[in-house]
């Protein structure tokens, strides 16, 4: 098997588990405050990215290492997951998803930025088509709270299409799993504080499915699908496997519809779709 096709099967399985990530978060943020997901996630991941650390005897990263992998953790281990935790305090899942549509873009244009990729001009049309869609559909399908969500998540996308590139450029000389390893290792200190600190004063009435979507994005989302994600970056290239991620709002929309039961309205879809196209369109003819 050739290096691009490990590329492409390391990215798809990462693109199937981060799928799940916005419905479990929403199911976790109905119990758990923003803060204290954000934290308590990132915290029981780095815990364990520790004991892989020093269970594989993994070399520590350069100095110079150090920005780059702060840059990784601010976009993929605090920002994205903070910012989507507060958006879905004011969006249901299956909205929140429509923009992960525009992730693929976010990270080839930090590929552009970072690691020295140079599409052609008719990729920026596609991004600014792309773009539009996108506002133009949080602008007319939702009020005063929806748009705070909305803004919350094309934040969100932003750091974490920085995040995923900055990750990739690193991985293609320390390793997929031990770049995010590394990242939530440096974040654990100040994490643990965070996740102490906001800590609810009782855990009695906190439901299973809370447990469970806590679960789900500390194990998966945080640690497991990173693994594979930036493996697959590294391996298939930045911008060529992160257009993988134009499958995910299919995916997490089925999800947030079989799982949650939310409504996904024919708007949701066609938005989806649109900027599903205007990304492949930016990927065909734009690179």
């Amino acid at each position: 098997m050739d290096r691009a096709t490990k590329g492409w099967i390391n990215g798809l399985l990462g693109v199937i588990i981060f799928s799940g990530s916005l419905p479990a978060t929403r199911v976790a943020v109905v119990h758990f405050e923003p803060i204290f997901l954000t934290g308590i996630r990132a915290s029981i991941a780095g815990l364990l990215a520790v004991l892989l650390i020093a269970v594989f005897r993994v070399d520590k990263p350069l100095r110079s290492d150090l920005v780059p992998l702060a840059v990784v953790a601010l976009g993929v281990v605090v920002g994205f997951p903070l910012m989507t935790a507060l958006a879905l305090q004011h969006i249901s899942a299956a909205r929140s998803i429509v923009f992960i549509g525009l992730l693929p873009l976010a990270t080839a244009v930090f590929g552009v930025l970072r690691a020295g990729e140079r599409p052609r001009p008719a990729f920026w049309l596609f991004s600014c088509l792309g773009s539009a869609l996108v506002a133009g559909f949080a602008l007319s399908h939702g009020g005063g709270s929806a748009i705070t969500g909305d803004l919350l998540m094309l934040a969100a996308v932003l750091v974490c299409g920085l995040g995923y590139a900055e990750g990739a450029k690193l991985a293609r000389r320390l390793g997929g799993w031990q770049v995010i390893c590394w990242a939530l290792a440096l974040s654990l200190p100040v994490m643990a504080v965070l996740a102490a600190s906001s800590r609810p004063a009782s855990f009695a009435a906190v439901a299973a499915s809370a447990w469970i979507g806590l679960a789900y994005v500390s194990l998966f989302s945080m640690l497991i699908g990173f693994v594979f994600w930036y493996r697959g970056l590294a391996l298939g290239g930045i911008g060529a496997v992160g257009q993988l991620q134009l499958l995910q709002p299919f995916f997490g929309l089925a999800l947030a519809a079989t799982l949650l039961g939310e409504p996904v309205s024919a708007a949701m879809i066609g938005a989806t779709v649109a900027v599903v196209a205007c990304v492949a369109g930016a990927k065909r003819y734009g690179t």
